[in-house]
């Protein structure tokens, strides 16, 4: 089935956000939308008012009659989604034609000059960077983002005259190998996953396989000193960036008043001062990919210096609730061992001298079984720890596998917690905090607004 040939798009697990990016993409052209999802969220309620139709049981009387002709309706699902889910079920058994989410982009970027963005983490924020940055220049481009642009308040971008399309490449499912980029930054390969993939070398081949898959003519922006090592087509041009050495790197970095500042070295064109719109020191090498992606492209210099001045940050990334005198607060959808390590990090860095608490909710328990101990190093870091139970997504308890693993192994410098994820917001309104981060990728993130609330009312009368 061509786009042109699709009347109807319905969608199984809609309310993700790598999925509700294509809903709208579908939305914007008119086309009939509708799905399941499994509860009702901020995401859906939006595509709901913009049009889609959506309903929460898994239940196929629900499909609405535009979603029952495989002649014209495209079905997309999610592999988050089981595969003897009733309704994925009945569209397999009547031929229609049936996509990952991947699939669909992969098309996308063999129409569209696909700027895609790789790695265990970075991803998100390195993407809707670059998203920013050639959005607001004179190129332009399409976006599908993992997370909420807090410039734009979606995680779509469209344009209607751009041939150049801005894709977070997932490597979960492997779902990456269907993408053709034309540009590719890779931030990281530290193993994850490893439900899916069973080893760390079989995790490394897949980045392996997908750097093959860049398009003759276009590039690869990959960090520098990752174990594994690119395979390019001929004609592809490969370049690395890092902190402080690299094709693309910093110079000149300022960290001060809460601001960060630093020159962009590049082999196409050296562009000092740049100001950081959303100031955290992760955000730095983040901001070298994305500016090397986007001036490739031919973004001038000064709408890069533009674009990474007003560019906000996305929600759940480094996201400031709260920043006064007496309490910060902020939430970040960290949940591998390396985010949080960078994460905690930068927050040391920004606040030296004042006490860091963290309330994490580990997310899977395959995770957690697989990198407890690196879980702990990275928590250790941070002065006050306090732990809630797993959240685990699409999988089942696994015997043993609790959040006391990681608790047993944090350094003994650190005051630490472990409690229920229902008694969160009494375990705030019971304690005293400086700075206070959030972090993880699972439900936890829906009881930020109420621990707002309790620390706005307590701090900031």
């Amino acid at each position: 089935m061509e786009l042109k040939d699709i009347k109807a798009v319905y969608f199984v697990g809609i309310g993700g956000i790598g999925m509700s990016a294509i809903a709208r993409f579908f939305l914007h052209r008119n086309v009939a939308v509708g799905g399941y999802d499994k509860t009702p969220s901020t995401l859906t309620r939006q595509l709901e008012a913009e049009g889609a139709l959506i309903h929460y049981d898994e239940d196929v009387s629900k499909i609405a009659p535009d979603f029952l002709n495989p002649n014209n309706c495209l079905v997309i699902y999610t592999p988050a989604v089981p595969q003897d889910h009733q309704e994925l079920v009945y569209f397999r058994e009547h031929d229609f034609e049936v996509l990952k989410r991947a699939q669909l982009l992969g098309l996308l970027t063999r129409s569209q000059k696909g700027l895609c963005v790789a790695g265990t983490h970075g991803k998100t924020t390195t993407s809707t960077m670059c998203a920013h940055l050639m959005h607001q220049s004179h190129i332009d481009c399409n976006a599908f983002l993992g997370g909420i642009s807090k410039n734009y308040h979606t995680n779509y971008i469209v344009s209607n005259t751009s041939d150049y399309v801005v894709i977070e490449a997932d490597e979960f499912d492997r779902s990456f190998h269907w993408l053709r980029p034309w540009i590719s930054v890779i931030t990281s390969t530290d193993p994850d996953h490893l439900d899916i993939y069973g080893t760390k070398e079989a995790y490394l081949e897949s980045f392996h396989h997908y750097s093959t898959l860049i398009q003759p003519g276009g590039a690869l922006i990959i960090h520098r000193g990752l174990e594994m090592k690119p395979a390019v087509a001929d004609g592809v041009t490969v370049y690395e960036y890092d902190l402080e050495q690299g094709d693309f790197h910093a110079e000149n970095i300022i960290i001060e008043n809460g601001e960060i500042t630093f020159d962009f070295v590049s082999p196409i064109e050296n562009i000092p001062c740049i100001s950081l719109g959303q100031p955290v020191p992760i955000n730095i090498e983040n901001a070298i990919a994305a500016m090397a992606m986007a001036q490739l492209c031919g973004c001038s210099a000064e709408e890069l210096k533009e674009g990474m001045r007003t560019y906000q940050g996305v929600e759940r990334r480094f996201d400031f609730k709260l920043k006064t005198h007496q309490i910060v607060f902020l939430s970040d959808y960290a949940h591998h061992p390396k985010e949080i390590y960078q994460s905690a990090r930068s927050i040391k860095e920004l606040y030296k001298g004042r006490k860091v608490s963290a309330i994490f909710q580990p997310h899977l328990y395959t995770r957690t079984r697989d990198f407890y101990h690196d879980f702990s190093d990275s928590l250790s870091l941070l002065d006050e720890v306090i732990l809630t139970d797993i959240y685990p997504a699409r999988e089942q308890p696994i015997p043993g596998v609790t959040s006391k693993l990681i608790y047993d192994h944090l350094s003994d410098n650190v005051e630490k917690y472990l409690i229920h994820t229902d008694e969160v917001l009494s375990f705030v309104k019971a304690h005293d905090f400086e700075v206070l981060i959030v972090l993880g990728a699972g439900d936890l993130d829906n009881q930020v607004p109420e621990i707002e609330k309790i620390l706005k009312e307590r701090y900031c009368k």
